[in-house]
């Protein structure tokens, strides 16, 4: 029976990269599984439907929330946003790591229900950076901006309940360290106890 895989969760406030880093994360780290969200806002150019998120109606989204089929869920600037738990727990189960990437409310209520879970907070170099990136997806209107930057300032003091904090000031850097993390927690000691024991014991 393999070891339990392990919950990766990214999160920090808007504009702070965690899409761009888990994507080349999970290009660099093959024993990944992404975790898949689902939200009731509209796709972004080039977003498709079970990559970046499943994309439900507001009414199939509520059905799941009613039939308790969410790992978390939250209503973030007047959308659903929400995690399927069946998948996560059936990779887990396989010893298979699954990256999660999340807003901050979510991730908050994650950690009361996953103990075990990662947690990594990214941060932007300073909010004139995030501002200017929200600013160059093109996407949001000015009051959205205002909104998310206003949210922002509050979700950088939630980094304190994270195991760990990425300062997003170089992307290859960034990835490099959210990989180092990976792989330092695939070698924690309660992690590797029955090699441990099979070595001492001379059992290979």
């Amino acid at each position: 029976m393999p070891n339990r895989g392990n919950l990766i969760v990214i999160s920090g406030p808007s504009g702070t990269g965690k899409g761009t880093i888990c994507k080349k994360l999970l290009t660099m780290n093959k024993n990944i599984f992404y975790s898949v969200s689902a939200t009731t806002r509209r796709p972004r150019p080039h977003e498709i439907n079970g990559r970046e998120y499943w994309f439900l109606s507001k009414v199939d989204f509520e059905k799941m929330i009613e039939e308790n089929e969410l790992l978390e869920w939250a209503n973030v600037y007047g959308n659903y946003y929400g995690t399927p738990s069946e998948k996560i727990d059936e990779l887990r189960l396989q010893g298979k790591d699954v990256l999660l990437e999340i807003d901050t409310q979510g991730a908050l209520n994650v950690m009361k229900q996953v103990a075990d879970g990662i947690y990594i907070f990214l941060l932007p170099p300073s909010l004139d950076e995030l501002e200017k990136r929200i600013r160059r997806r093109g996407t949001e209107t000015e009051a959205v901006i205002k909104r998310r930057l206003d949210a922002a300032a509050q979700e950088i003091a939630l980094g304190t309940h994270y195991n760990y904090v990425i300062v997003n000031r170089n992307l290859s850097r960034a990835v490099n360290q959210l990989n180092a993390i990976v792989v330092a927690e695939r070698c924690r000691t309660g992690r590797n106890l029955e090699i441990i024991n099979k070595i001492k014991n001379r059992e290979i």
